[in-house]
């Protein structure tokens, strides 16, 4: 699996767009790295970029970005509300794919050495690359923000881990950077309809996991209580894996509840939303939404839609597209400025790019002019899938309608699994459809293969005979998907909605053509596989297969005449 690393920089600077751009421009230069997203601020005066790649290369647009900076923002002049102490305030590492923490930790440590050296600014190692436990947070790090590092640094408690322990002329202008590993962070503000930071204060203090200092007599005014080792005893808030803060957004007119959220599986976005909006309405207030910033897991909005879906007893076998339309909604992500989840999801950004043109992507017009051309591909592969496909689809549009019936909701939650099936079948077979047209080039790949030496007729031979080999997997994997669909076909036929009753006998012709389909392709592809043991095993499966959903297509149609006739 290919290393892949993010790096969030947050810059202070979130007002002069020629500044951010020369910033960003520089991690734009090395291959390797793609840049996500940049996000900056008026108010807070900052811009939080996010970008991905290779270790090495991640490391490297790092470096030049936080160089970039130091030339370009003079600490000395910053004004904003959020809180910062240099001119890159801070550089996490977040591993994404084939890295452990571990190896991000040292990743982490590598660029602030190099930043500490090269350029001489003053670097604090946090998180998982902090070098003692009281460094680990980033709060403890920047405490006192960029007015109080003068004293800071030189002190031997809060000696930089690199680069200056004096505050010279050099590190005036420049800051201090906090470089650090971390697991996937979603920093979020929650809108509120007041424009008292007091207020969205005490909102973060009811919620965040530290809480707030425990008082004697007045809660807000009373002496703080300590414990036996003189530190303030703290009463928790109620989200695990958060950190938040009050303040007044004058870009926007309102306060927010500012969180970054640590960890997801303790608090889901959802959560964290219907948390956040409870507390508030304690205090007489109102969350009108949520502002996400940088970018998302996919898995976070998916979870959100999946979750008030079920609050308004919803089927949950929708589309991807309509769970992520439900977050956006429900948590109000479009309340100050338009959500693109294409812009702001991570899997669609990292996709954006890469995609190449599939045949699902096509219209259906499209599809069927690409079928009816020369070309040899698409073929009748494909067509069994996308046949099995629809059939899939039908099934889940009568589990859906059904779930949604007047006078059903006591059963929304029987057909809602029926449809989130179906749609897990249905997108399966959606990717077959490409794979088998996949399949077929690889075939004409290998024959196209040099052929001139023994050595290479021999490699040609091979391949030739794997690529066959797939190729015969390929329509065998949509018999078995299709048929799979023949479940939710006959319960929908039998129990959904007897409005929709035809829907499902159409579906069960789909499923039914698909198997034959496929099978016609498996056998025609078998035919050409040295390997006569796999191939007459995969034939032998076949044909049972087929004999299965031509039964159970009968079926199907007698339930489906049976109650069309009534």
């Amino acid at each position: 699996m290919k290393k892949l690393i993010e790096c969030v920089p947050n810059f202070s600077e979130g007002r002069d767009m020629a500044v951010i751009k020369q910033i960003t421009d520089e991690v734009e230069k090395i291959d390797g790295v793609k840049l996500l997203d940049v996000d900056p601020g008026f108010s807070t005066n900052r811009t939080v970029v996010t970008f991905v790649g290779t270790p090495d290369e991640v490391i490297e647009a790092a470096f030049q970005a936080v160089k970039k900076a130091q030339e370009l923002i003079d600490m000395r002049r910053h004004k904003g509300d959020h809180p910062r102490f240099g001119a890159t305030d801070v550089c996490p590492l977040v591993p994404i794919a084939g890295v452990t923490m571990e190896e991000t930790a040292e990743y982490a440590r590598k660029l602030g050495e190099r930043i500490g050296s090269e350029l001489a600014i003053s670097v604090y190692l946090y998180e998982n690359a902090a070098t003692e436990g009281k460094r680990r947070n980033l709060a403890n790090c920047r405490e006192g923000e960029y007015e109080g590092l003068k004293d800071r640094i030189s002190s031997a408690e809060w000696k930089p881990d690199f680069g200056p322990a004096e505050f010279d002329v050099s590190v005036a202008r420049s800051g201090a950077v906090a470089v650090g590993a971390r697991d996937f962070l979603i920093a979020v503000n929650f809108n509120l309809n007041t424009t008292s930071t007091r207020r969205a204060n005490a909102i973060a203090f009811d919620v965040r996991e530290k809480g707030r200092t425990k008082r004697e007599g007045n809660p807000i005014t009373g002496k703080s209580v300590k414990d036996e080792s003189g530190d303030p005893v703290m009463i928790p808030g109620t989200l695990k894996g958060t950190k938040a803060i009050g303040w007044f957004i004058a870009e926007y007119g309102i306060a927010q509840v500012s969180m970054n959220i640590t960890n997801l599986s303790q608090t889901p976005l959802h959560a964290a939303f219907d948390e956040v909006s409870e507390k508030a309405h304690k205090r007489g207030l109102r969350v009108t939404g949520l502002e996400i910033v940088g970018l998302v897991p996919k898995k976070a909005i998916i979870d959100a839609g999946d979750y008030y879906l079920t609050k308004q007893t919803r089927s949950l076998g929708v589309t991807e597209a309509e769970k992520v339309k439900i977050a956006i909604k429900s948590m109000g992500l479009d309340d100050l400025k338009p959500f693109d989840p294409n812009e702001k999801i991570i899997e669609y950004v990292l996709a954006g790019d890469s995609k190449t043109a599939s045949l699902v992507d096509l219209t259906c017009r499209g599809f069927a002019d690409e079928t009816a051309s020369e070309s040899p591909a698409p073929g009748g592969g494909s067509i069994s899938a996308y046949l099995g496909a629809l059939g899939a689809a039908l099934a889940t549009m009568v589990a859906n309608l059904s779930s949604h019936k007047a006078g059903w909701d006591d059963r929304w939650e029987e057909f809602s699994d029926w449809a989130v099936k179906g749609q897990k079948i249905k997108d399966e077979l959606l990717f077959l459809v490409d794979e088998d047209t996949s399949s077929f080039n690889k075939v004409m790949d290998a024959f196209g293969l040099p052929k001139t030496t023994e050595e290479e007729k021999e490699a040609r031979t091979a391949a030739i005979q794997e690529a066959t080999k797939y190729a015969t997997e390929i329509p065998f994997r949509t018999m078995q998907r299709a048929f799979d669909a023949f479940e939710i076909i006959r319960a929908m036929a039998e129990q959904g909605n007897p409005n929709s009753v035809s829907d499902a006998g159409v579906g069960a012709l789909c499923a039914r053509s698909a198997v034959m389909g496929a099978y016609l392709n498996v056998k025609i592809n078998a035919a050409g596989l040295k390997d006569r043991e796999f191939a007459e095993n995969l034939l032998l499966q076949g044909a049972e297969i087929e004999g299965k959903a031509i039964a159970a297509e009968a079926e199907i149609m007698a339930i489906v005449n049976g109650k069309i006739d009534q």
